[in-house]
């Protein structure tokens, strides 16, 4: 039985939009599968990982097949469709309960597992708590600006997810791991509220990969346990972590001691060059800091007492301060935030470190001094 004719990107675009979160290794096989259903002429594909959901919607031109709804294995039809030329015209029949996937003399037929059986998670059963609609590039840069300061794999699991905080007409994301913190905020039509929610850091990944760098909407509704993303003909629904974040306010200072901006380009550089003869080890990676008159200074050295140095110009007229920081945490922010000065402020009282954008209030990154 002819399910569907059309041309290859009509199935395969949409299917890519959605393998992201389907894993290897699955505690049910359902769950390597996607769901497809048409719908008159509308098709859908969906995955799931239990924890989160994507459904990408795509439209077909003058579709009179027959409705129907399916799973198969998301990566082989995946790879199958890939395989074709990119103008091929692809049929998926249903025979004697496989998928039969043709194009051209090439015919693939594939197992199916009955869709009542896939596990679709709605938010139907919960209260709606907040709506937010921005533009898909503010949005995706205001998680590109802090993803990288979250945590990984800690036992605190509400530090390996990024905070999305509602506060009246910002909105605010937070990454932190206790030894760095970022915040990226931006306005938005006033909410009336104050709300937070702990998105998982494989919905970060996820959103990251779909989100469009245009000013093409996305639509945000936050439930009691779970957040659902709608744009660009796709749905994301994920559950969001459960725990209390920490006061990340108290970790910003109010003002600095001592600051002055540099260029980023040629201080990436120059950590570059000095890194080479940095540590190997992740958590001792250091690099040592001294401003004093007119100069900023900066040391590596490994645990064969070898050493790097160099040096930049800076506005500073002052006593000589020496510090150290982890250069990964410098790094991070050097290699995503892609502005062209930005402001390094330090606090002596806590010796931390405050990365501003001169002339902005929508960024901060701090950083918590190491010992090497």
């Amino acid at each position: 039985m002819l399910l569907i004719k059309t041309k290859r990107d009509s199935l395969l675009k949409p299917l890519q939009m959605v393998t992201g979160i389907v894993e290897k290794r699955q505690t049910s096989p359902i769950l390597s599968n996607v769901l497809i259903q048409k719908n008159d002429e509308v098709i859908y594909f969906l995955t799931s990982d239990m924890e989160m959901q994507i459904k990408a919607i795509s439209k077909l031109n003058n579709n009179q097949e027959q409705n129907f709804s399916l799973t198969v294995s998301a990566k082989k039809m995946q790879d199958i469709l890939r395989s074709l030329d990119v103008d091929a015209e692809v049929s998926l029949i249903r025979k004697d309960e496989k998928l039969q996937i043709k194009s051209g003399k090439s015919l693939f037929n594939l197992q199916i597992l009955p869709p009542e059986d896939f596990p679709i998670i709605t938010t139907e059963d919960n209260e709606l708590i907040a709506a937010i609609t921005l533009q898909q590039n503010t949005f995706k840069n205001l998680l590109n600006n802090v993803q990288y300061a979250i945590a990984e794999q800690d036992i605190r699991y509400f530090l390996n997810g990024v905070l999305l905080a509602i506060e009246n007409d910002e909105l605010k994301t937070v990454g932190t791991d206790t030894h760095r913190l970022a915040l990226a905020l931006t306005t938005i039509q006033p909410a009336n509220m104050n709300y937070e929610v702990i998105l998982p850091r494989k919905t970060i990944i996820e959103l990251g990969k779909l989100l469009k760098d245009n000013e093409e909407p996305i639509n945000i509704e936050i439930f009691a346990k779970r957040i659902r993303f709608s744009f660009s003909n796709i749905v994301l629904i994920s559950r969001v972590i459960d725990g209390k974040y920490p006061n990340y306010s108290r970790a910003i200072p109010d003002q600095s001691d001592i600051f002055f901006d540099l260029d980023r380009l040629t201080f990436l550089h120059a950590l570059q060059r000095v890194s080479i003869l940095s540590n190997p080890n992740e958590l001792l990676r250091g690099v040592r800091l001294i401003i004093s008159k007119e100069k900023l200074g900066i040391i590596c050295k490994n645990n064969e007492q070898e050493e790097a140095t160099d040096e930049i110009a800076i506005q500073y007229d002052d006593d000589t301060i020496d510090f150290s920081l982890n250069i990964t945490y410098l790094f991070d922010f050097l290699n995503n935030i892609l502005v062209d000065t930005f402001r390094f402020s330090l606090v002596k009282a806590s010796g931390s470190v405050l990365i501003t954008i001169p002339g902005k209030e929508d960024f901060k990154y701090v950083i918590m001094p190491m010992k090497i």
